[in-house]
């Protein structure tokens, strides 16, 4: 049986929620904004720079997926409010209770986005991986991490695709680089970056003891195709190696990955998912000037190793959050207080309150 005064609190809710995406957001001043780009592109010299031509279709494209969303969103509401009246008129064949859960659900995420005003918060992110002290515990460690990352991202519909993968000499990683692509992928993952501890009863200890293990993530935006960034060569160390993991015959033959070190940063990068050596250089340059854009973006913080994904040691006292698996389940953010006992869940890639947690406070400060 449907409580009708509870339905009409949640769409009450809804709509409180859409009239304030609506009065922040300005469908007139995104109707006037694509008007304006639009006609950018029917200018007759619209494709004489193809650089600059890219970035107005991207920002359009951008612009009209936000006018879209929320019409889409204003739409469900009423929709609802339709499936209520025909409820209360005796129609008992109407499943209004998902109808709200998914409206909520996107009103939610839609209003998590629209706090996203960072330069680079719409842009695709690099992520990247590495194992603290503790030799392969520690690497298993870091590609639960990147299983975690991995699902969670193809879960919201992003594509993975990966940089670089350094197997652990037993088992786990080394390191991983994964590139995220999609409508503010590094808005949401920026939260992500730090130090993440890991408590379980460790399957490669005989004795069944119990190990604490640290593994750092590295969250940088990819925006090599929207900076000029000046590197003199000089500056760099370039080394190549033999690629590993996946890959075939290629793979076991060629040293064609490469590693490129920023003399003057410490800022390493390396790509061995490309099938050519020059292929992956460029996407290592790329990377790394990635890294140097949003360097001399914050350049008035105190420490590089922030920039650079070091995080001083990997260890204890470092920790972003921890992942408890033993003596009991938990999951905490040491930034939010946010918690979730259903770790399996949390591994499976549903990491989302995490997220929305840290934008939300963020916002509050």
């Amino acid at each position: 049986m449907i409580d009708s005064y509870e339905i009409h609190q949640q769409l009450d809710n809804l709509h409180e929620t859409l009239d304030g995406l609506e009065h922040s957001i300005n469908p007139d001043k995104l109707d006037e904004e694509i008007g304006e780009l639009e006609k950018k592109t029917e200018d007759v010299n619209f494709w004489s720079d193809q650089e600059e031509a890219q970035k107005i279709l991207k920002e359009l494209n951008y612009v009209r997926d936000k006018r879209e969303k929320l019409e889409l969103l204003s739409e469900e509401v009423d929709e609802i409010e339709i499936m209520l009246e025909l409820i209360e008129e005796g129609a008992d064949d109407i499943d209004i209770e998902t109808a709200l859960k998914d409206t909520e659900k996107a009103l939610n995420r839609f209003r998590l986005e629209t706090l996203l005003q960072g330069e680079y918060d719409k842009n695709n992110a690099i992520i990247a991986i590495h194992p603290g002290s503790g030799g392969t515990e520690s690497n298993d460690w870091a590609e639960m991490l990147l299983r975690m990352y991995t699902r969670w991202a193809e879960q919201e519909g992003f594509k993975v695709k990966t940089l670089d993968l350094q197997p652990g000499g037993v088992a786990g990683v080394k390191s991983a680089t994964l590139l995220i692509e999609g409508t503010n992928a590094y808005g949401f993952l920026k939260s992500e970056k730090g130090v993440h501890r890991l408590v379980r009863i460790s399957p490669f200890d005989s004795s069944g003891r119990r190990h604490t293990s640290f593994a750092s993530l590295d969250v940088t935006p990819e925006i090599n195709d929207e900076i000029n960034i000046e590197i003199n060569p000089d500056d760099l160390r370039v080394d190549t190696y033999r690629a590993s993991g996946a890959g075939g015959q290629h793979v076991n033959k060629t040293s064609s990955a490469i590693r490129i070190t920023h003399l003057p940063t410490g800022i390493v990068v390396q790509c061995q998912n490309e099938r050519s050596q020059h292929q992956n250089r460029d996407t290592a340059m790329g990377m790394l000037k990635s890294k140097l854009a949003i360097l001399m973006e914050e350049e008035n913080k105190e420490k590089l190793a922030d920039l650079k994904g070091d995080y001083g040691q990997i260890t204890w006292g470092n920790q972003i959050r921890s992942y408890v698996f033993q003596p009991y389940t938990l999951v905490k953010d040491h930034r939010t207080q946010v918690e979730n006992g259903n770790i399996a869940s949390v591994m499976d890639g549903n990491i989302n309150e995490f997220i929305n947690g840290y934008l939300l406070n963020s916002v509050a400060q």
